[in-house]
């Protein structure tokens, strides 16, 4: 989780299987890293992309810069679908996709490729760089589209991660399959801003209750066990045991300050959206991976665990 004053965020994604992937993990205190990122993950192995790679694809004639014919979002993500899909579904940012991909720097370099590899992957949409995050939800199964990101939706003109692709990229991508998600994981309307219903507390923590509960409160010398999703408000879902299917358990006063305070207001059974600003949690500018800024968490506490 993340709340324990830091378990583990992971920021980064390997330039295999996930190119395009971004993950951090939840609220608790430094620990060892999960299973393929527990926000999110590939289903091929992560795995550094040399400079080359056998059985390259060749780039396209129009890799260096989109045709006229492409069309064109307000961000600046260029695409124009090479093959119509069956489908008529899109995904939403929080589904998981299975997809084909090749991607190249616009001298024509490749520098991944799922299907060299011969093995799709699959991971949650809204753990990837923004352009896939983006590209992707304009699709329907069975679409094959081509894409040019710039390099801000990306890695950046000189992005920090050694081997990371540089510049604008462009990638061939097949949706294979979409898997809803979990419900509770859609990015909430109110992200960004608390709404004028939501109370606050002598500390600047805001909260609105979103399902009642029954039982007891917490205190902060208790165990307790939640389950939890998290957003920056920019709507980026950094960690989510809602995702991975397993509740978190911890000692209330062993997470940030803004859970140590907030999950005490609640009833077990209850459901709550908290607004927790910088000071609460990490700080505007934590390194080390971890979310900056005011942090939005759903919070269902299932149970209490006395010490």
């Amino acid at each position: 989780m993340t709340i324990h004053r830091f378990r583990r965020v992971r920021s980064g994604l390997s330039i295999s299987a996930a190119t395009l992937m971004l993950a951090c993990d939840s609220p608790s205190k430094p620990a060892a890293p999960s299973t393929p990122p527990q926000s999110a993950a590939p289903a091929t192995p992560a795995k550094p992309a040399g400079p080359a790679m056998p059985g390259m694809v060749p780039a396209p004639p129009d890799v260096a810069a989109a045709p006229a014919d492409a069309a064109k979002t307000p961000s600046g993500l260029a695409s124009k679908v090479m093959k119509p899909g069956m489908g008529t579904v899109h995904p939403k940012a929080a589904d998981s996709v299975k997809v084909h991909y090749t991607g190249w720097t616009t001298d024509g370099r490749m520098f991944d490729s799922s299907v060299v590899r011969g093995s799709p992957a699959t991971f949650p949409l809204d753990q990837v760089i923004k352009g896939w995050t983006e590209g992707v939800q304009l699709m329907v199964e069975g679409e094959t589209r081509r894409f040019w990101i710039p390099s801000a939706l990306a890695y950046g003109d000189t992005p920090s991660r050694p081997g990371a692709p540089v510049g604008m990229l462009v990638f061939d991508v097949e949706l294979l399959s979409i898997t809803p998600a979990p419900p509770g994981l859609d990015v909430p309307s109110d992200v960004a801003a608390a709404p004028a219903d939501a109370k606050k507390t002598a500390s600047g923590l805001v909260y609105k209750s979103l399902k009642a509960g029954s039982g007891p409160k917490p205190k902060a010398s208790d165990m307790v066990k939640v389950h939890y999703s998290g957003w920056t408000t920019n709507g980026q879902m950094f960690d989510s045991s809602v995702r991975r299917g397993q509740p978190a358990t911890f000692p209330l006063n062993g997470v940030i300050k803004g859970w140590t305070e907030g999950v005490q207001l609640m009833s077990v059974g209850e459901k709550t959206r908290f607004w927790i600003p910088a000071g609460l949690a990490y700080g505007e500018n934590p390194g080390g991976g971890r979310p900056g800024g005011m942090l939005v968490f759903d919070i269902e506490l299932l149970e209490i665990l006395k010490q």
